[in-house]
């Protein structure tokens, strides 16, 4: 399948997940990509506090999370009563997700914005809620028109594969071959969240040489 950014043309304001955010900030060019994006830019308030514990503290993430809140490049917002309701039934629902991924998909689902996450068992709830809008991927942002001009063709590769490699970022198995062409086979080898990794890398490794 060939790759299509499903932000282009879309100017809804944009919701985050937690692991989206994660890899921003392994990407090194986190603040760039945002201010690239023409899309107003919503953290739920509990993504927020979900990089709140120590891991994420030593790590630098809550406070890139803090430096992006102070300097207005992302708008913060709890929920209203009908997004805490669907937030509920999808923390306690089997499966269950996880907070941050619950109250991005309340959020767009209530508002009619567009969510951004990466997991596959969140991607699977947030299109049961929101039947009619293609959902985002973190690999949008990094791959957006807008991000990749502002950066350059070289910064734009490296951003990727820094989230590919140190942020683990996901993507869809279909856009695996599209990505490995971007970073190259080299770099792919360091890229063990890259869908079927293990299968993959013999062939990688026999190109790299």
């Amino acid at each position: 399948m060939i790759y299509s950014n499903s932000l282009v043309d879309k100017l809804m304001p944009l919701v985050l997940d937690t692991s989206v955010l994660i890899n921003l900030y392994a990407s090194t060019r986190g603040v760039e990509i945002l201010d690239a994006l023409p899309n107003v830019i919503m953290l739920p308030q509990i993504v927020t506090l979900e990089l709140e514990h120590q891991t994420s503290k030593k790590n630098g993430e809550h406070q890139f999370v803090q430096d992006l809140i102070a300097a207005k490049n992302v708008t913060l917002s709890g929920l209203r009563e009908r997004e805490y309701d669907i937030f509920q039934s999808l923390v306690s629902g089997s499966p269950s997700l996880d907070d941050g991924e619950a109250a991005t998909i309340a959020i767009a689902a209530s508002r009619g914005y567009l969510p951004i996450i990466d997991e596959k068992k969140g991607r699977k709830q947030a299109q049961a809620h929101i039947p009619d809008r293609q959902l985002g991927w973190s690999l949008d942002l990094f791959r957006h028109p807008k991000a990749t001009t502002k950066l350059g063709p070289a910064v734009s590769i490296d951003a990727l594969y820094f989230a590919l490699r140190d942020g683990r970022m996901r993507i869809d198995e279909s856009h695996c071959d599209h990505v490995v062409n971007i970073i190259g086979v080299e770099r792919a080898l360091d890229c063990k969240s890259l869908p079927g990794y293990k299968a993959r890398r013999e062939s990688w490794q026999k190109l790299a040489s």
